[in-house]
């Protein structure tokens, strides 16, 4: 018997994110990660060790230093590619046996007696399926399509509009 709650991920694109952009993780969210178990989730994509900051201002410079003395070697904060990270981490979520990753668009929340109980939505072929669960996470961002059923006051909301 598996410990835990099925999960199921519904991810409108798979494909690995391309944007011009990287991404500077702190040295406490590196910590957050080991704690998570996800630490290894910055290897392999060519992450650099960050120690701190250098500022420049009218020809001078300084350095300041992350207060990293008290946490061991490891520690430190990781500049990496921001679309390398979140493949990682989709790999590492769909390698555990109780999570299923699928590429897909939410279409519409389903709703039963004013309590949201899943979704609708349209698998990357093109086919019509409802997902249903106790708790649904809706994660689509600022230009959200499912905003406005979240926004209704007559519905008992579970879930997270935004991210």
């Amino acid at each position: 018997m598996q410990d835990g709650r099925q999960v199921h991920v519904i991810e409108r694109d798979l494909t690995e994110p391309d944007r011009i952009v990287g991404e500077l993780l702190q040295p406490g969210g590196y910590l957050k990660l080991i704690e998570l178990g996800l630490e290894d989730c910055v290897e392999k994509i060519d992450a650099q060790r960050v120690f701190g900051y250098a500022l420049f201002m009218d020809g001078k410079h300084t350095r300041l230093s992350y207060p990293l003395e008290k946490f061991h070697s490891d520690v430190a904060g990781r500049s990496f590619h921001n679309g390398r990270f979140i493949q990682r981490m989709r790999d590492k979520a769909a390698s555990l046996p109780n999570v299923q990753l699928e590429q897909g668009t939410v279409v519409s929340l389903l709703e039963d007696k004013g309590t949201f109980r899943g979704v609708q939505y349209k698998t990357k072929d093109g086919q019509e399926l409802k997902a249903f669960a106790p708790l649904t996470i809706v994660c689509d961002g600022c230009f959200s399509n499912l905003r406005r059923s979240l926004c209704n006051p007559k519905v008992r909301t579970i879930g997270i509009a935004g991210y």
